[in-house]
């Protein structure tokens, strides 16, 4: 199944996959001082080495059909502000589809992840991929935290095992 947004829009933004020529743009993501952490990565690797990681990881995801990040495009401006996409995951040995999105920080505070982010919900149910969706956000992340209540989401799961329990799962039912 391809959960991927390729060829989709919403009002201010384009969906692409993710390729190579992205890398630099991407690259001041890892930048920030809570980024690793937020995403459950290794916060002792360089910025590059966290980059890397992403770009092998959104690569094996597109590879086994597992969903991934999509690049989101302004429209307006032709500029790569960020990625969200439809991600499979397993959480304590269960498969979920989260909702997952990363913002340039440039971006914040436009609301380009929120619009991102519905627009997965939108498409994930209209194409019947699952009943329901998560995303799973680090319990410090206020700004992640925003984006899953305004797409309708609610706490669900505040008790993650590890390697995930600083997370919190948030989940909407169709």
């Amino acid at each position: 199944m391809n959960y991927l947004l390729a060829g989709e829009e919403t009002e201010r933004l384009h969906f692409r996959l993710l390729t190579g020529n992205d890398y630099e743009n991407w690259l001041p993501f890892f930048a920030g001082e809570n980024v690793a952490k937020f995403l459950l990565m290794d916060p002792s690797l360089s910025q590059k080495e966290l980059c890397d990681k992403w770009f092998e990881k959104s690569n094996m995801r597109y590879e086994k059909n597992l969903g991934g990040m999509n690049a989101l495009i302004d429209k307006k401006s032709g500029e790569f502000i960020g990625q969200c996409g439809l991600l499979i995951q397993t959480i304590e040995e269960v498969d979920y589809l989260e909702v997952g999105y990363s913002i340039l920080p440039k971006y914040w505070g436009k609301g380009f992840a929120t619009e991102a982010a519905i627009k997965c919900k939108e498409f994930a149910f209209e194409n019947n991929f699952a009943n329901s969706l998560i995303s799973i956000i680090h319990k410090e992340n206020i700004g992640s935290r925003k984006v899953a209540l305004n797409n309708g989401m609610t706490l669900f799961k505040t008790d993650l095992k590890a390697p995930n329990q600083d997370f919190e799962m948030y989940r909407i039912i169709n």
